[in-house]
Parts: C-alpha cells; structure tokens; sequence
C-alpha cells in the first residue's frame, strides 16, 4: 500500500509543519484590527527577539524572505549610493540582483561557490571600495550548504568602514546563534517557511538604531516595503496593511516551542543532526561541498558521482521513496543535491533520509554497502547523548 498523503520532506524550505502550528492556525479566524490581533502582533515581535539576538523590535511582513531582502536594500540605499555584495552562491547573487534592480552601483566579492567569505577577503573588497554604504551577506548559503562566519565579517566592517552590516538570515535564523546587538549587526532578515517551521508567508526584519538612521534620510521611494510605516505601525502593536492572520497564529505557537525546547539546545540539536548527516554522506563515499568548518547546521549539499550516477538520479529515486530532497541551482543543477535538517527535524528524520540515501544510490548505479550510512550517523548519535 502506499500512503499518497505520506512522504518525508528533506528540502531546505519549506519545512515540516509542527502538529501544533498546523492547529494554531486552524483557529477561527479573526479581525487583523482587533484587540486580539494587536496582542498576538505585539507577543509575537517580542518573542522574535530572542531568535536576533536584539532588544529592538521586529517587524513582521507579510511577505516572502525575498521581499525583506528588497525591503533591506531600498530603505538603505539611496540613488548614487554604492553596495558591496558578499556572493557566496545563489542567494548571495540574489541580493546582487536587487541592488543592480534598482540601479545603485553594485560591488561583488564572489567567493568560490562551497566556501565561505575569510574576513580578511571582506577587508580587502572594503579597502577596495571605500565609499560602500552597505554590505550584504547571506549567513547560511542555502545553495551550498555553507555558513558564513557572520561575527568576524560584521568586525571587519565595524572596523574598516563606516558601512551598514545587513544579513540575509532566511535559511538559519532560529537555528544558528544570532546575537544582532552583540555583533553589531545593522538588519537582519528572515522568513517563516525554514527554521520557523511555518508555511511561507511571513518575513521579519530586525533593525539596528544606526540602520534607522539612515533609513530616515533615505531617498528612495517604496510603499509597501517602507520600513518606517511598519516601524509607526508597530509602535501601536500593528501593521500598516494586513497581515496573516492565521501565519502569526502559528508563528506564536512555533516561538513557544522554540522557547520550550530553550535556543541553546535548538542550536546543539542542529549542529547534531549536521554531523550526523555530514558522517553518513561521507561514510557512502559521497563528497560534501562545503568543508567542515564552512558548514551550515541547517542544509548539507553533497556532489553527484561524474560518471557513474547523477544527483538528479539519485532525487529520482528518493522521490519514489518519498523522501523529497533539493537539486542544485543555477551552474550547480544536476551536480549536487541538497539534504535540509532544519526547524521541526530530529536525529530520527536524519536516520530515515540516510537509509533511502543508501537505496537510492544503489538504485541509481553507485556501489554503497547498505547500512554504512546509517551506521555512521548512528555513531555521531550515541557519542552526543
């Protein structure tokens, strides 16, 4: 018999949905001006942020992760104003396309996609172009599986420039320590749909005192990205147009679970789950993109095997399990696949994804020998506990 309704989603986002998030939002719905809306806006950016690492308040968008990006680029930048783009793979580039969108002078430091940015390549990008405004940088690459070391490059920019620090925290925040205040970082951003464990839908943007600074001079025109009115909005527990209601409904229940659990054991469970599943790949002979030191607790990308098999092979084969996993992007397709341990995940979802891994890979051509990989993780599993 198959299960058509059953199957185990191993993207890097959207992510699986907590029982009790799915029932949070199944309440009745009710009016996003009413008092009751204005005390689930107002718990939920307190609780928020705890996940920053701020005493400032969040904003909550109801939008996608991209749209936070957008909304971070135009309220900083102004025409004239000149952007360095730290571009360590697909969403990196993306914050490059929204900056040359809007036709701001644009500076790349492209690193080699599966390594991270060296703050002393940062230091180097910055004496380069003295005038840079902002520096953007994605903290978890998700099409590559790396994490950006955001405290040693958000130093260099504190110390080399005069430039607003803003990160890209959609595939890792709530999963990976973030301390905003403490780093010095200007705007953080993130969305609902990855570490959260909600449906896509809702972004967040956490803002330094020196950010809104200069947001307030800035001279660029938006309407419904203009931070300043979420900002105004929020200062009365609101939103200046209409949220989602139902999403902040489980966006309060996925924080009080977040909060349950306490966010230093979220953080050791994450980086549990990535060595466990970093230890199966390579026990099957399989090669990670991203070094040990460069690696996100939260997606592991692992190349496909040349010759022998592909990785569109092996998600094939996976698919056929129902295990459902991430191709690569842009000149990565059909040479990596990508694995996500993130939000509502355990050593047990690790387990099962590792044991189709093996199936598929020998389904697909590749010689394996079944169970190493789940051994392997097994190992990593009973030397944590």
């Amino acid at each position: 018999m198959t299960f058509s309704e059953k199957f185990h989603l191993r993207i890097p986002g959207p992510t699986p949905i907590p029982s009790r998030v799915q029932q949070a939002m199944n309440q009745p719905i009710f009016g996003h001006r009413s008092p009751e809306a204005t005390q689930l806006i107002l718990e939920c950016s307190q609780q928020l942020k705890p996940i920053f690492g701020t005493e400032q308040d969040p904003l909550i968008l109801t939008s996608s992760g991209t749209s936070a990006l957008e909304a971070a680029v135009i309220n900083t930048l102004s025409p004239g104003d000149e952007a360095l783009v730290i571009v360590t793979g697909a969403f990196g580039d993306r914050f490059a396309k929204i900056v040359e969108r809007y036709g701001f002078t644009l500076h790349r430091l492209d690193i080699e996609w599966g390594k991270a940015c060296r703050p002393e390549q940062l230091q180097a990008a910055l004496q380069q172009h003295p005038k840079t405004k902002a520096v953007f940088v994605t903290y978890c690459e998700t099409s590559t599986g790396v994490l950006n070391p955001i405290q040693e490059l958000s130093q260099v920019v504190r110390t080399h420039s005069e430039a607003l620090f803003i990160v890209d925290g959609v595939s890792c925040l709530g999963a990976v320590p973030c301390q905003m205040d403490d780093w010095g970082l200007d705007i953080v951003v993130t969305g609902s749909q990855k570490a959260l464990m909600l449906p896509p839908g809702l972004a967040f943007i956490a803002v330094s005192e020196r950010a809104w600074g200069e947001i307030e001079q800035n001279q660029t025109s938006s309407f419904y990205l203009d931070l300043l009115r979420y900002r105004d909005s929020l200062s009365q527990n609101t939103t200046p147009y209409t949220p989602a209601v139902s999403l902040l409904l489980g966006l309060k229940e996925a924080l009080c679970m977040l909060e349950e659990e306490g966010l230093e054991q979220v953080f050791k469970r994450h980086e549990l789950l990535m060595n466990m599943c970093r230890a199966g790949v390579q026990s099957l002979g399989l090669t990670l993109m991203a070094s040990d030191q460069d690696s996100s607790p939260t997606v592991t990308s692992i190349y496909g095997g040349a010759e022998a098999w592909s990785s569109e092979d092996v998600r094939k084969h996976l698919k056929q399990l129902r295990v459902l996993v991430a191709g690569g992007q842009q000149h990565l397709k059909g040479q990596i696949f990508r694995i996500g341990h993130m939000g509502y995940c355990d050593s047990l979802d690790v387990l099962t994804a590792l044991s189709a891994l093996e199936i598929a890979l020998i389904q697909a051509g590749a010689s394996v020998s079944l169970g190493s990989g789940v051994k392997a993780a097994q190992e990593v599993y009973l030397n944590h506990v």
